[in-house]
């Protein structure tokens, strides 16, 4: 598996983790973040694309977190 495939693979982990603890579909998440909904569905599919850093710091802000928080976990 290349670096890339695995990041994004670890990405949509750390979403889907993140939701679950905050209690949030992606119709929600998708709502406090600016994102659209199916972007989010796409990321957390069985083989989700590459993911903007602009994105993704959109995400965080739906979550209530910091860019870096979400790296905290998983990422070693």
């Amino acid at each position: 598996m290349s670096s890339e495939i695995s990041i994004n693979l670890k990405i949509r982990d750390r979403l889907r983790q993140l939701r679950a603890e905050k209690n949030l579909t992606q119709e929600k998440l998708a709502e406090l973040s600016g994102v659209d909904y199916k972007h989010i569905q796409l990321l957390e599919s069985k083989k989700p694309p590459a993911v903007r850093i602009d994105t993704l710091e959109k995400i965080c802000k739906g979550f209530g977190l910091e860019l870096k928080e979400f790296f905290k976990e998983g990422f070693g």
